[in-house]
């Protein structure tokens, strides 16, 4: 188990156009070539959006993109036709395949913060779609069948536990709260990639909210 600090992220975005961007891997110019991507999971990016700030019109392609919003409204548009308002509890996906254009904003008059993961397919090309979760129950895993991927949202009280996924691959990010697995402590934006996991727990040190990624090899 390797755990990634909520400081040691690469710091980006335009602070003049009201974006802050967090990185959790090499990402546009920050460049590292020790952290590419881990088993599916080629980016985790935590952004923070001033109201009225947003990212216009621009393309992505062979990426399944997943986004968790954690505080706001996130408004998205695509070139396909969706047009979507994302809320906190709501799981968004959008499989980009062979090619599509969106636009995310905060139009709403309170900041907003989402984390955004990009995930790689396990079949390039192909049409784009779209989904989205309204209210994702806290015991229902959303699958990415296209990555060989499964996301679990947990949502724990002080003293409650899960179960880490018996996985190749395993990608925890904790969106708020203190958690424990295996005697390591972690706290917002702190993150552990873990690797052939067996019988793990996670352990909510206080009320918390964690994403974990279960990755086939």
């Amino acid at each position: 188990m390797s755990i990634r600090r909520a400081g040691e992220r690469y710091r980006g975005g335009d602070a003049s156009a009201g974006i802050e961007s967090l990185h959790s891997f090499s990402f546009g110019r920050f460049y590292d070539p020790d952290n590419l991507r881990f088993g599916a999971v080629l980016a985790c990016n935590e952004e923070r959006l001033a109201p009225g700030a947003g990212f216009d019109e621009h393309p992505h392609s062979h990426t399944e993109i997943v986004t968790w919003v954690v505080d706001g409204e996130l408004t998205h548009r695509d070139s396909a036709g969706h047009a979507t308002v994302v809320r906190p509890g709501d799981v968004q996906r959008l499989s980009s395949a062979g090619g599509v254009r969106h636009v995310e904003r905060n139009d709403a008059d309170v900041p907003l913060t989402f984390v955004q993961m990009w995930l790689a397919p396990r079949d390039p090309g192909g049409e784009p779609s779209y989904e989205i979760v309204r209210g994702i129950a806290d015991s229902t895993p959303y699958a990415v069948p296209e990555a060989g991927a499964m996301l679990h949202v947990r949502r724990l009280g002080g003293g409650e536990r899960t179960a880490v996924p018996d996985a190749p691959f395993v990608y925890v990010h904790v969106v708020r709260g203190v958690v424990r697995i295996d005697g390591d402590a972690l706290g917002p934006g702190d993150a552990a990639r873990i690797t052939d996991a067996r019988g793990l727990e996670l352990t909510a040190a206080a009320p918390a909210e964690v994403l974990m990624w279960e990755l086939s090899g």
